[in-house]
């Protein structure tokens, strides 16, 4: 008998992930995995069988051009999504959108009115929310009758108090939506979960999760919901980037377009792509790349980034009257020991003690038994989360 499928899509700036899941009396059991990364310069297609626990990687050449970039990739994508009738049948389409804005709290089936209103919030995630839509598009040309998904990164945070939400602006712009709607929810969600199922002692408590990938950020969970975020009302807020500037203030940028003759374009492209840990180092966003560095520049880089990360884990465990524990996420988070040990030790005034060798190992613990703070490393899993939503809204 076909087996009802829900597929994933997960459209970033540099890459497109899809993944395809059954559901189990688990919940979603993921089967088939593609990844395109390199984009738009580069094609580079990892397939992953979860049942037959096999890997292929193709290098599929360069795009035509970078505006073809993301659109011949979901090609290559739906080139497989369309061989797939050895699982079963596809029921559902879930995405990643970044910005909800101030209508979307939950998962939501998507119609032409919700796709026009999302597509309005593009300007508030120049980086990311056109090619979370351009998936959407495709699909109501390529499979016209499958329901599609629409799960939102600020929705996770909209459980914060109004005084975590609003900025110091005049009160009609805050009805008119300016918010601090914060990011990276998914993710945020995944872990809550996670903790709920692993760690159920430290998911009723205080716990700050660091979402360290090229974007980053922090949330402060209390009893599993979201109470306070390093991001705002876009994702250049909170801590620096990769490549993207993090808190900054916003004299910096009058001075920059009144004073200095730099346009409002000019400026936002040095803020989305020349900032960060690239702008401060002037050599990469890359942390793995910095810390191999022995230029001063590098350095300087690192130390930058890890002081932020302090000064932010204070400032959440201040919006919380204290913090149980820390869970270090995403990329740099799971990959990176050096950097997980510097992290932990910005929180030893916490009473956090680092666990050498169980940091090198990779946790999930990574702090030692007598440690008053508890720091793990849990891998994060978004993809999950956007088709346990499906298959939630198609019950």
């Amino acid at each position: 008998m076909s087996e009802t499928l829900v597929v994933t899509f997960n459209a970033g700036s540099s890459s497109l992930r899809c993944g395809v899941f059954r559901m189990t009396q688990d919940g979603p059991q993921q089967c088939r995995n593609f990844h395109i990364r390199g984009l738009p310069s580069g094609m580079i297609l990892t397939e992953k069988d979860r049942q037959a626990d096999t890997q292929v990687e193709t290098d599929l050449g360069a795009p035509t051009n970078a505006e073809r970039a993301h659109p011949e990739a979901l090609g290559h994508i739906f080139a497989r999504l369309d061989d797939l009738s050895d699982l079963g049948t596809i029921a559902a389409f879930s995405h990643r959108i970044v910005h909800g804005g101030p209508d979307y709290a939950a998962p939501i089936l998507i119609n032409e009115a919700v796709l026009a209103r999302l597509t309005e919030l593009e300007p508030l995630a120049p980086s990311h929310q056109p090619n979370n839509l351009r998936p959407i598009r495709r699909i109501q040309e390529h499979y016209p009758d499958i329901p599609q998904i629409a799960c939102f990164d600020t929705a996770f945070h909209r459980t914060q108090p109004r005084v975590a939400q609003i900025f110091g602006l005049p009160r009609a712009l805050t009805d008119d939506g300016i918010l601090r709607y914060g990011f990276h929810g998914l993710s945020y969600d995944y872990i809550a979960h996670k903790l709920e199922r692993s760690y159920p002692d430290l998911a009723k408590k205080r716990v700050i999760v660091a979402q360290l990938g090229h974007g980053v950020s922090m949330c402060a969970l209390k009893d599993g919901r979201s109470v306070a975020t390093t991001m705002g009302l876009t994702a250049l807020d909170g801590l620096p980037m990769g490549q993207r500037c993090g808190a900054l203030d916003p004299g910096a940028v009058l001075h920059l377009i009144l004073d200095r003759g730099h346009s409002p374009e000019d400026v936002q492209d040095m803020l989305y792509t020349q900032s960060g840990l690239l702008g401060v180092s002037g050599i990469t966003g890359e942390m793995n790349d910095l810390l191999a560095s022995d230029r001063s520049e590098a350095a300087e880089a690192v130390e930058f980034f890890v002081y932020q990360c302090g000064r932010n884990f204070g400032s959440l465990a201040a919006a919380m009257g204290g913090v149980d524990a820390v869970v270090l996420t995403g990329g740099m988070g799971e990959h990176i020991p050096e950097l997980r040990a510097r992290l932990i030790a910005e929180l030893s005034w916490l009473g956090a003690d680092l666990d050498v060798t169980a940091n090198q190992a990779g946790g999930p613990l990574l702090t030692t038994s007598h440690s008053r703070l508890s720091v793990l490393m849990l891998a994060t899993d978004e993809e999950q989360v956007l088709a346990r939503s499906a298959y939630q809204a198609l019950e």
